[in-house]
């Protein structure tokens, strides 16, 4: 634990971070909604809730939409039963459906949240680059079957670093405060007929990495020209950036704290992680 954000307890209760893994594929995204559909947050939540035996409320790092997984989630919540760090991790996973693992269970400050304490979140997101869809590979990354041009994507990648109102690459139903948001790295990478897209911000808007890949994608196909997207960037209309990437490749794969120190894991995901650990080129770490 970081000396510069003790741990302190002032109550019977105490907060516990997890760091969780799924596949959002089968489910409606990560929040828990009114409609009763299956989420990451309301299996989770009633998993914890058996385990404490009392209701627990959990607190998230990065929303996700519906389809889009995540390797190294960041999940707080408050508790007033006592259980070893062990029978946390063993006993949530046995409440949960097989696509939704807890990795590590940690006792955290009261002062602590994985929102709002994280200074950066970063996503990858995969794209399988091949005539052909893979039978393995159809619910784990988004598919295109035209060839793509990542030198030119790597280069419409570079005019959208840095710190921008990003209104163009925004939802509609976004509920954020403000569209300005630090773009501090969107690197691409081929791995044969994988390409990986590392995106890192200070914050993120809805759909952001999922348009940034839809304008991308637009380019490395040669649809559009390379300074395309300082257009749609400049422009801040959404109507102005094309198509929104279909969620299936998209990973959270890291929140960031600058204040307290927890358990780190590869970035992932698995399928991918040999292949990025041998690069001679490699992604910023994170």
């Amino acid at each position: 634990m970081s000396d510069i954000f003790p741990f302190t307890r002032s109550t019977d209760r105490f907060r516990l971070a997890l760091c969780v893994e799924f596949k959002g594929t089968h489910y409606s995204g990560w929040q828990v909604q009114k409609t009763g559909v299956a989420t990451i947050q309301a299996f989770l939540q009633a998993a914890i809730s058996r385990v404490a035996n009392e209701p627990v409320a959990t607190f998230v790092a990065g929303r996700t939409d519906a389809g889009v997984h995540a390797t190294n989630q960041v999940v707080h919540f408050d508790t007033a039963s006592e259980r070893a760090d062990y029978g946390w991790l063993m006993g949530i996973n046995s409440e949960l459906p097989m696509d939704i693992r807890v990795k590590w269970v940690w006792p955290v400050d009261e002062r602590f949240h994985a929102r709002f304490s994280a200074t950066e979140r970063v996503y990858r997101f995969v794209i399988h680059n091949e005539w052909v869809r893979s039978a393995h590979l159809h619910e784990l990354a988004t598919w295109e079957r035209n060839p793509l041009d990542e030198v030119r994507m790597q280069s419409a990648a570079d005019l959208l670093l840095g710190r921008h109102d990003f209104s163009a690459f925004r939802a509609a139903e976004c509920q954020a405060h403000s569209p300005i948001k630090t773009l501090k790295e969107l690197r691409i990478r081929r791995f044969g007929d994988l390409l990986v897209l590392q995106v890192r911000a200070d914050g993120f808007l809805h759909h952001m990495v999922r348009n940034f890949v839809g304008v991308l994608l637009a380019i490395g196909r040669e649809q559009q020209e390379v300074d395309w997207a300082r257009q749609v960037l400049e422009g801040r209309e959404r109507r102005l950036g094309g198509v929104t990437a279909k969620g299936t490749g998209l990973y959270f794969v890291r929140a960031r704290y600058d204040l307290i120190d927890l358990p780190n894991r590869p970035a992932g995901p698995s399928f991918i992680q040999p292949i990025v650990d041998t690069m001679t080129n490699p992604f910023d770490p994170v």
